[in-house]
Order: structure tokens, then C-alpha cells, then sequence
């Protein structure tokens, strides 16, 4: 977890992410990543010199009309004493059911970005914090240009004019294996996903397709991911 510590606080410098007086929102799904990030944040809250609040919110989307159990994200947010707000929507009944999309992540992701920018609000954040990581930004890069036919990626930091409120994600250089690695040694219980279409999607594949020639030609993500950098495009110029 050390490691992941290192990235996600030079991160937060090297991007301005985090300043005194901040309430932070984490946007915790129960996934690895966003769990690894609350509980990076809630440990580097205790030493940083920044001072600033956090407040863990988890949206429901009842896939299946069923809710979920997020038992033990109120566990670790209890351990922290931070406040653990659920909010329960119907957004999978939406996406599957009502709108029966042949592809559903890109409206499934309007609308959790949508609802959580209001619960964010709602309970008085003036940023919030997401859980993507390294590999995400390279992910993200390539499924752009390879779909899209676009240089571009979403930024580290991003302000929403709209909606006054900032967008954080302090693991962007933190590579998934670290995390998973920081999963595994402080034993968080990852909330499993109810998605029907999990593991199925256009983003696997490319992970897969990037996984495939990082073997072949080991340190290409890093080649990425400087590219991006150096190009200075959305934010990532160093």
C-alpha cells in the first residue's frame, strides 16, 4: 500500500488535485480501484499538510431491480470516521430494461456522473474523487483513437463550470497491478459487480489487446502514456 501512497500523493501535487479546505466526495462503486482509493485517501488525510474533509458516496444502480450490499464500505468509512452516503437509484432498470441499449456503458455513465454530481452537491463537495488508475488513461487513449478517430483522454483534474465542482482522480499514476497489490495486503472485500454485461466490454477488450502487447513488447503503456505527456494534451503535460 506504500507504493500506491507514493503515486497517489505525487499525483495530487504534481496536479494541484487537493487544496486546504476541500470536501471531497469518493465515488466508491466497491470496485478495487475505488476502494483502494478511499482507503488511500482516508490514510493520507491523516498525514498530508493539507487539511480537508471527505465523504464516501455510493450509488445503487439495482441492476435486476435488486440492491446491493455495501456492508463493507461502510466498514472501512466507520474505521476512518467519514460519513457513508447510498443512494438508491434506478438507473439499471433504465439502461436495461426501459431503454434495452445494445450497448449500455456510455448511457450507464451519463447517468452515474450525472446523479453522482448532484449527490456530491447535495452534500456540500466542492470536488470529487474517482478511482481510475494508470492503465485507464492508456485504455482511454487508445479506445478514442482506435473508435473514435480523436487525440484525447480525460484530464487528471477537471473543473465542471456547470455544475461548480471539480473532478479529482488521484490515481492516475498508479498502475492496476499496484493496486491490486494494495487490495490484496490491507484485505479489502471488493462488492461484486451485478452488471449484466461485466467483463464483456468494449473497454475489456482493449485492456486485453493492450495486455497482449505490453508482453510483446514489455513498457509500451509507459511509451503511451509519455506520448500523452509530452503532447500535453487534456491536462497531462508535465
Amino acid at each position: 500500500m506504500q507504493k500506491t501512497l507514493g503515486l497517489m500523493r505525487k499525483a495530487i501535487q504534481e496536479f494541484n488535485m487537493i487544496e486546504n479546505g476541500d470536501k471531497i466526495a469518493i465515488g466508491v462503486s466497491g470496485g478495487k480501484d475505488s476502494l483502494v482509493l478511499l482507503e488511500g485517501l482516508c490514510r493520507l488525510k491523516r498525514f498530508m499538510p493539507i487539511k480537508f474533509d471527505i465523504v464516501a458516496l455510493t450509488l445503487d444502480l439495482q441492476f435486476k431491480e435488486k440492491q446491493t450490499d455495501f456492508s463493507e464500505i461502510k466498514k472501512i468509512c466507520d474505521r476512518y470516521f467519514i460519513p457513508y452516503v447510498v443512494k438508491l437509484t434506478e438507473i439499471g432498470h433504465i439502461v436495461f430494461d426501459i431503454k434495452k441499449e445494445t450497448h449500455p456503458c456510455s448511457l450507464c455513465a451519463r447517468m452515474r456522473r450525472g446523479a453522482l454530481h448532484d449527490l456530491a452537491i447535495l452534500n456540500g463537495c466542492n470536488k470529487i474523487a474517482f478511482g481510475h488508475h494508470f492503465d485507464d488513461v492508456v485504455e482511454t487513449f487508445i479506445m478514442n483513437l482506435f473508435n473514435e478517430g480523436r487525440i484525447a483522454c480525460f484530464s487528471p483534474k477537471t473543473y465542471l463550470s456547470r455544475k461548480n465542482i471539480t473532478l479529482i482522480r488521484p490515481l492516475v499514476l498508479t498502475p492496476e497491478i499496484e493496486i491490486k497489490r494494495a487490495a490484496k495486503r490491507t484485505e479489502l472485500k471488493v462488492v461484486k459487480s451485478n452488471c449484466p454485461v461485466d467483463g464483456t466490454t468494449n473497454r475489456q477488450a482493449v485492456k486485453e489487446f493492450l495486455n497482449q502487447h505490453e508482453k510483446l513488447d514489455k513498457g509500451i503503456k509507459d511509451k503511451i502514456f509519455g506520448a500523452m505527456r509530452r503532447a500535453g494534451i487534456n491536462g497531462w503535460g508535465f
